[in-house]
């Protein structure tokens, strides 16, 4: 589905299908696994990317509307995100989205679905925005970012389910 444009309209909102999308079995209750993945502060073990997270703003725990900073890599560059929980419905979905400039940029979204014993995990990545300036930025400063996505997503899975099975 990389480079989808497609959307859905419904009574009050636009939504668009995922550009990225990654699923991975783990030997784990969702519940666990959901776990793992709301706690913020781990979100530097799983992901390639992002080396450092905290909440801010009085916010301690994953609900809807708290909000964390994110300090990632790729390569050479840094950069600092500000992120908005959208979904936080434990053993369920934790969804959230980044923002800049007071949009919405990018959602990122763990869902997790009980089966064969343990659970699916699936990881979705959707491009709300990317203006010619953006873009521009990113293809110049940051070559291949994009494409390599769904490797760094595959990546965040697999570690997940390392944790999650060896406890």
């Amino acid at each position: 589905m990389t480079g989808s444009t497609a959307t859905t309209d419904t009574a009050a909102t636009t939504v668009q299908a995922p550009n990225d999308v990654v699923s991975l079995q783990v030997a784990a209750p969702p519940e666990k696994l959901w776990q793992l993945i709301s706690d913020i502060t781990n979100m530097p073990r799983w992901s390639p990317e992002t080396y450092k997270t905290r909440w801010i703003g009085g916010a301690t725990g994953p609900k809807p509307g708290a909000r964390f900073k994110g300090r990632n890599r790729w390569r050479w560059v840094r950069w600092t995100t500000t992120v908005e929980v959208q979904v936080a419905d434990p053993g369920r979905e934790f969804t959230f989205d980044t923002i800049m400039g007071g949009v919405p940029r990018t959602r990122w979204s763990y869902l997790f679905e009980p089966k064969d014993g343990g659970t699916l995990v699936t990881e979705t990545r959707t491009s709300f925005s990317r203006t010619w300036l953006r873009g521009t930025i990113q293809d110049v400063f940051m070559p291949g970012h994009i494409e390599g996505f769904k490797d760094g997503m595959l990546t965040s899975l697999q570690r997940l389910k390392a944790a999650a099975e060896s406890r």
